[in-house]
């Protein structure tokens, strides 16, 4: 056999693989959106490297239910309003919809009021770039193709590593950082306990499952094609949780050991510079800007998927205007509301980007308790349904995310009870 012919099948896997990335890479990133920035930011500003060892463990959390996700895609061939609908009525459908809606109309303002905060740290106020964006992100989605879309998604995720080099140049102590990551704290105070469960809500999202399910339908992904999608969620879900620990990290190193207090990751970026230096502070300008730009597509986009599934309507990246009307109606009234709300003459929407990721963890386990019932149902999975160690896990998850959000509503109406 020659050296061409034992290569051969190498290659024909890998253009495989190739082919079939791209949703999960595409929906864990995009979850570091700018609410999601600014929690972490706020996370390492005033908690330090505290927070740091719960990561891994939202990284199994993230693996499992994205898994569970892109299992339902490319077995039913169905997004998951699609499923919702067909299995469990217009009621569940609607109140399913309802949530999402609310969600992601408050997450993509969160999106463009990260694009006003990182443009205005290079000067640009925000009535000229949140206008510019939003047209840039509506031609994106309304005049690309899928595939052409995709792999503008894919660069936008491997800018996220001026995350990373942020976190470097900002001169870490490793070893706190080491130990960190692998000893366990928890302080029932407000505050902490507050980021904490926003933590896990903006890095596992509502919208996340409805997105993905949906690209990988859009996309034409097939059961054969399981093995790469699954690789595609980890390698996805290990980078992000990877990013959001390098945010920490780098104002952990910087603005907690200077007792500075911020509240936006604008003002992350601005206090960086005389801390870590000009660089630290605009690759953090640029990844909010990035990040921000990046989400402010794929929120109105997932919201479109969403109710036309519920409804039956065409949908698709690559349908026409005439074809999908609803679909791209969607999605123009989500990219025109969130930069409207944003351009009006409000002093701050901190609390607005915050309450935003708490309600994702405050939904959340709605959306998974009716994730396991559609994936353990055998007419629709098969031999597709979870195990039991595999149940027993998701079931764990949702049970631990029900009891954060207890918690959370608890400190939130009765602060003084953790003091």
């Amino acid at each position: 056999m020659t050296f061409v012919q034992r290569i051969r099948p190498f290659r024909t896997r890998l253009m495989v693989m190739l082919a079939v990335i791209g949703p999960g890479i595409i929906t864990a990133n995009v979850d570091n959106d700018a609410g999601g920035i600014t929690t972490y930011s706020v996370a390492g500003a005033h908690y330090g490297y505290t927070l740091l060892w719960m990561l891994p463990l939202v990284a199994i959390a993230l693996i499992v239910v994205q898994e569970m996700s892109a299992r339902l895609g490319v077995v039913t061939g169905k997004g998951l309003a699609d499923l919702i609908r067909e299995s469990m009525g217009v009621k569940i459908t609607a109140l399913i919809i309802g949530i999402v809606l609310i969600a992601n109309l408050a997450n993509t303002v969160s999106e463009f009021a990260g694009v006003a905060a990182s443009m205005e740290i290079f000067g640009i106020p925000k009535y000229a770039s949140v206008p510019v964006v939003a047209v840039l992100v509506w031609l994106l989605i309304v005049k690309g193709s899928y595939g052409r879309v995709e792999k503008i998604f894919l660069v936008a995720s491997a800018i996220y590593l001026a995350y990373v080099a942020s976190g470097v140049i900002a001169h870490p102590d490793w070893g706190a950082v080491a130990k960190a990551t692998v000893t366990p704290t928890f302080h029932f105070e407000a505050g902490y306990v507050t980021i904490f469960v926003t933590a896990i809500g903006t890095t596992i999202a509502p919208w996340m499952q409805f997105y993905q399910q949906a690209s990988i339908v859009d996309k034409g992904l097939k059961v054969a094609d399981y093995a790469y999608e699954r690789l595609d969620v980890i390698v996805g879900s290990l980078f992000a949780v990877f990013v959001a620990g390098f945010i920490i990290v780098a104002c952990a190193a910087t603005l907690n050991v200077a007792g500075a207090r911020i509240d936006t990751a604008q003002e992350a970026a601005a206090a960086l510079r005389p801390l870590a230096g000009a660089y630290a502070s605009t690759l953090f300008a640029l990844g909010l800007l990035n990040a921000s730009v990046f989400s402010a597509a794929i929120l109105p986009l997932s919201t479109a998927y969403v109710v036309c599934e519920a409804f039956g309507w065409e949908l698709g990246v690559d349908r026409s205007l005439k074809e999908a009307p609803a679909f791209f109606t969607i999605y123009t009234l989500l990219i025109v509301l969130g930069a409207a709300i944003i351009l009006l003459p409000i002093r701050s929407l901190v609390q607005a980007m915050l309450a935003s990721q708490t309600l994702n963890g405050v939904l959340l386990p709605v959306v998974l308790i009716v994730m396991l019932r559609l994936i353990n149902d055998k007419r629709w999975m098969g031999k597709y349904v979870n195990g039991r160690i595999f149940n027993v896990i998701a079931w764990g998850i949702v049970g631990l995310l029900i009891l954060l959000t207890v918690i959370l509503i608890v400190v939130s109406v009765f602060p003084g009870l953790l003091g």
